[in-house]
């Protein structure tokens, strides 16, 4: 029978996991970082709240705003601040829903995808060295982990939309 002791991480392994997932997430966002702190505009700056805009946007062109917010989980006037600066900035426009005119739905413009693109592309280049370093039951692993991560009511949703095929805008 297996020792319960060694199936389970010590707490240093634990702490150490933590720390590690710290780093790696200070690194994974510096290149986007430093991309959004070359981009000056008008009234304020553009942060990690707008490359989580972008990024969802660009990855399903029309939805609706009630999905972004539901997605990022944040206060609906968090999103209206970062949604009109970038609407402002022609990164993103919104259309009116087919059969609710109330309805708001969202697409990057060819600014915002050209945006998106130098955002993202550091992002997936580190992905791509890493998981081939690492191997494929590694990043397997990985992918799992993560998931874990996420609060067990919300994975299902969450692995609905990861897997979600990328549309294009109209």
């Amino acid at each position: 029978m297996a020792d319960i002791n060694k199936l389970t991480p010590s707490d240093d392994e634990i702490r150490r996991a933590i720390e590690l997932l710290f780093f790696a997430y200070r690194d994974f966002v510096s290149d986007p970082d430093k991309v959004l702190a070359d981009y000056e505009i008008p009234n304020g700056s553009l942060g990690r709240a707008h490359h989580r805009v972008i990024h969802f946007v660009g990855r399903s062109p029309g939805m609706s705003v009630a999905e972004l917010l539901s997605i990022l989980k944040i206060t609906k006037q968090s999103l209206a601040r970062v949604l009109r600066q970038l609407i402002d900035e022609g990164f993103i426009e919104q259309q009116r829903g087919p059969e609710d005119a109330r309805q708001r739905l969202l697409f990057l413009t060819d600014k915002g995808m050209a945006f998106e693109t130098a955002l993202s592309s550091p992002q997936r280049a580190r992905f791509r060295r890493v998981f081939a370093e690492a191997g494929p039951q590694a990043s397997r692993a990985f992918c799992d982990v993560l998931m874990r991560l996420i609060n067990e009511d919300e994975r299902e949703r969450v692995l609905a939309l990861v897997n979600r095929k990328p549309q294009h805008t109209p």
